[in-house]
């Protein structure tokens, strides 16, 4: 019998799934802005994406995390910061029912995203300064 090693990384999860789109974009392109309705989750595959919030704070995700879950799991429906790359990135975009389907069938996800925001806390107390 062959076993398959199981899938732990957020973005392995997300990529694994059959409506999972990827697309690339140009340094200073815009992901998404803010007010724009959240209907889906994106994940960093290469490159760097800055949010900007709406008090000008400012929050960079790097190769392998997810960005926007906030929006789409407990927000208004709507972004609250525009996304814009840093670089040229390779972004992975997950319709939103598909992802709560997917919280679903995999419960630990939530962990590993809870684990993910917790590793982001630890460095901003760190430094003593943003997530850059």
């Amino acid at each position: 019998m062959v076993t398959t090693p199981a899938i732990t990384a957020p973005i392995e999860l997300m990529a694994a799934q059959l409506d999972c789109e990827t697309f690339a974009l140009p340094t200073g392109a815009q992901v998404f802005s803010r007010g724009a309705r959240a209907n889906a989750i994106y994940a960093v595959r290469r490159g760097i994406v800055e949010l900007v919030g709406p008090d000008s704070d400012k929050t960079c995700f790097r190769p392998g995390e997810l960005f926007s879950y906030q929006d789409i799991a407990w927000r208004q429906g709507v972004h609250r910061s525009d996304a814009v790359a840093l670089t040229p990135v390779e972004i992975l975009r997950l319709d939103r029912l598909r992802f709560l389907n997917l919280l679903h069938n995999h419960p630990t996800l939530a962990i590993l995203l809870i684990g993910q925001q917790h590793d982001r806390l630890r460095e901003q107390r760190t430094s003593g300064t943003c997530c850059y």
